[in-house]
Order: C-alpha cells, then structure tokens, then sequence
C-alpha cells in the first residue's frame, strides 16, 4: 500500500506567524524541525497501520523545507521547485490515499491561522465549482482525477472544519486552535505528534 504525505507548513505545530514559515528569518529553521516531526509522526503512523511506501511532497515556499537528514529513513521525499504537481507531487496511480499535514485555511476565514489560497498577497480567492476553494479543495480535486482518497488533514480548526465540510468525515487533527490570523493557542509537539501519529494508523487501517 503506497501512501502520499502532502506537507504544508502554515498549518504546522506552534505555527502563528509568516516569520516562523519565511526562509531568512530566525525563526524559520527551528519550524523546519517542527515540521519534519510532523511529517516523521504520519509517517510513523502510516507503516504502523498497513503502509508499505510513503512518499512525501514538500508542499511549502520553494519545496525545500523537510529536513531530509531528520526523516524518517522509510520515507521518500519529493523536494525543489518547480514540480508537475507541485504539493501534491509523487501523486500516481499506484497511491492508495494521500494525508494533508500542515495544512491552512482558504483565503478570507475568518479567524484562522495564516489563511490564504496560494498567496496572500495577489490571489483574492478561488472558486472550484462555484464554491470558494482552498489548497485542500485543489490538492483533492487532483486526487480525485486518480481516484486516490483523502485520509487525513492536520491544521487548525478552521481548516480542519473546512476539510470536512468539502471532503466529508476524514480523521483530522487540530494541532492549535486559531484565535486571529497570527496567534492560537498551541499545543506541545509531543502532544500533537502523538495525534498525529494515531490518526495516520487508523486512516490507513480503513483502506485495509
């Protein structure tokens, strides 16, 4: 069973800020970490619960974020830019479900962690299907052309509500709940690894 992490940052543990996903500032490096041990704890999850291949998309900035020395060494990883698929790159025929980790709300949430829809600053929404869309709807909707589910989201719980109302009932993981678009309040990294991991199992034990 080959499984598909598709890895954002925004939606990361402890995220709240642009300067803790932006390369150059100081605080960016420490989030890399973060977000590889988000990435390791699906991963984790995903061979714990049936998963014979993983593969990764590093979905953020530049696709250089993963630090591919903290990876867990099962894991392939699909890093730079640009790439065919961008966040969802790896995506093929022979991917039984693919995980959201990392994720953010659509453009214009109200109360939600960093939302926007591919950029902040030049994209004012999109609408698929004549409803507003976020990456997730995106990232799904090239899923669903190889008719390859969505197993699981992390993020806020903005993004996560999102996630469910367009996708339906998948395993989620609110790893900070969203006070305004720059602050939240986090939970620890051991704590939501932890989540994080169980949901992963349990997503791929439902394809079993």
């Amino acid at each position: 069973m080959k499984i598909l992490i598709s890895a954002d940052m925004e939606g990361i543990t402890g995220v709240t800020t642009w300067d803790q996903v932006t390369p150059g500032h100081a605080e960016y490096f420490r989030f890399r970490r973060v977000m590889t041990a988000d990435v390791n704890a699906a991963v984790r999850g995903a061979f714990d619960g049936g998963a014979d291949e993983v593969v990764i998309a590093d979905g953020h900035w530049n696709g250089s974020n993963i630090l591919v020395e903290e990876l867990d060494s099962r894991a392939k990883l699909n890093s730079g830019s640009p790439s065919p698929f961008s966040m969802m790159q790896g995506l093929d025929q022979r991917v039984d479900g693919v995980m959201f980790i990392g994720y953010l709300a659509r453009q214009g949430s109200q109360m939600a962690v960093l939302d926007h829809t591919w950029s902040d600053t030049c994209i004012a929404n999109v609408w698929l299907n004549k409803l507003p869309a976020g990456e997730y709807t995106i990232n799904a909707a090239l899923a669903g052309h190889f008719a390859t589910p969505i197993l699981m989201a992390t993020g806020d719980q903005i993004v996560c509500q999102q996630i469910i109302e367009r996708l339906g009932n998948l395993e989620t993981v609110v790893v900070k709940q969203a006070t305004g678009i720059y602050s939240a309040e986090c939970l620890p990294p051991n704590i939501t690894q932890s989540m994080i991991e169980q949901s992963a199992r349990l997503s791929v034990q439902r394809l079993l």
